[in-house]
């Protein structure tokens, strides 16, 4: 049987894949085994806490109200906190002294889709082995809950102090004053649509937002982080020192320059390492970042005198390589960075802080700090297909692979690698010559198609 939880928790088509029924059996599950781990972390005399989030996606409430259904039937008292970005239920997890939360979100995926991750004790990621342990809870049908007055209780934090609590956590993460710079802000119609402006002019920007009213069916439509246009042409509409985008939970954030030009998660990561490296707080004066990373990347930093952790994709194994080596920066492409001191996962909006900070600093535009890097050509092909485990085992596919990778040489490079939450291959081509490479990535795009 197919593992439940992808890279980032379980996700899927609302009502079909991800049910109520499953949402249910998953709180249920969850709370018998993260109660049981982290059974010192109790508010009260007798149960434990589970602070439950979402972004706004219609299906969030029917998911919201089953996955609290099963969190209370374990006798695990709920602590709803409404719409928040996903690195503010992690935030308020830790804060309350939870036992685990959750967040019910899809991230950058389509509406129709929906998604929930767990949090263990101190807003941290659970590792494979807890995952497991959850799943087979499911599985085997073993969960007995408690009855009488050892039920969980669930009830509705303020969603205005919930909200205050993260920004004015995000605003003790940032270093310096914002005054001065304006801010094109693309909330994706999501999680972000209060967070993100509110802690922006908090912090001293000119905020202009855009998608940020949020009807539960427009998230992630044409907007965010996947879709930069509107927030290219409003950067240059309205003069703006930089545009920002996030995702429909908030985890990640890009950048466009005063010119419209993208600032994708790999000049992020290079102008937040310089940051941190000048300011002292770059542990092991190491950046960790995926094997998705830029070729570029890895000679801005080390021009730089910084070093490079490689992990595979996915933030989860950054998270990891940040926790066992200590280090204070790492993230992904996609603009999914992770700054420990700070948060326990992915933070968009801190990033979004982080990165108009250093052009506070520095006095420089986002153009000339994301200069640092030059960025190789690269093209990525989504490549839909029936059997992800069958394109990793042809031979067909990894011949063609070594093929290509000696005719590039040390020019470029190939990786080709399985969707965590999606039936594709993504093939990546990295190459001088941007028609090289894609020429490439289609010849194996085809090759992978046809497996």
């Amino acid at each position: 049987m197919a593992r439940l939880f992808g890279t980032d928790g379980v996700r899927g088509l609302a009502n079909r894949k991800l049910t109520a029924d499953l949402a249910l059996r998953l709180g249920a599950a969850a709370a018998a085994v993260l109660a049981a781990e982290h059974a010192d972390h109790r508010p009260g005399p007798n149960r434990p806490l589970a602070v439950v989030g979402r972004d706004p996606r219609v299906s969030g409430e029917m998911l919201e109200a089953a996955l609290a259904a099963g969190l209370s039937s374990q006798g695990v008292d709920v602590l709803l906190v409404g719409e928040l970005p996903t690195p503010a239920v992690a935030h308020l997890t830790a804060q309350h002294g939870a036992a685990l939360g959750a967040m019910i979100s899809a991230s950058h995926n389509a509406m129709p889709d929906n998604g929930i991750k767990f949090f263990a004790a101190g807003g941290h990621k659970l590792g494979d082995a807890i995952e497991d342990a959850i799943e087979g809870a499911i599985t085997t049908d073993s969960i007995t809950g408690p009855t009488g007055d050892a039920i969980g209780r669930i009830s509705h934090a303020s969603s205005a102090d919930a909200l205050d609590g993260y920004v004015s956590h995000l605003l003790g993460a940032t270093p310096g004053k914002l005054d001065g710079l304006t801010v094109v802000v693309d909330c994706a119609n999501g999680a972000a649509s209060q967070a993100g402006p509110c802690a922006y002019r908090e912090a001293g920007a000119t905020v202009i937002e855009i998608h940020a009213t949020p009807d539960g069916y427009n998230i992630n439509d044409k907007c965010g982080s996947t879709h930069l246009d509107d927030v290219r042409a409003a950067v240059v509409e309205h003069g703006a020192d930089l545009g920002l985008a996030h995702d429909g939970d908030a985890d990640r954030c890009l950048a466009v320059d005063a010119a419209g030009t993208v600032v994708d998660g790999d000049q992020i990561m290079a102008i937040l390492a310089l940051a941190m490296r000048d300011s002292g707080e770059l542990a092991g004066n190491t950046l960790v970042a995926t094997v998705m990373s830029n070729l570029g990347l890895k000679v801005a930093m080390r021009e730089a005198g910084i070093e490079m952790s490689e992990t595979k994709v996915g933030d989860r194994y950054v998270l990891e390589r940040l926790r066992e080596g200590g280090f204070s920066l790492g993230g992904e492409q996609s603009g999914h960075l992770v700054l420990p001191a700070h948060a326990t996962t992915g933070d968009g909006v801190l990033t979004g802080l982080r990165i108009m900070a250093r052009m506070a600093e520095t006095g420089s535009s986002l153009a000339d700090l994301a200069a640092v890097m030059t960025v190789l050509p690269q093209v990525l092909i989504n490549v839909p297909v029936g059997d992800k485990a069958a394109v990793a085992a042809s031979d067909a596919v990894s011949n063609a692979v070594a093929a290509e990778e000696a005719k590039l040489g040390d020019t470029g490079r190939v990786l080709l690698r399985p969707s965590g939450t999606e039936q594709l291959v993504r093939v990546m081509v990295e190459a001088q010559d941007p028609e090289r490479a894609r020429s490439v990535a289609e010849r194996l795009a085809d090759i992978v198609a046809a497996v």
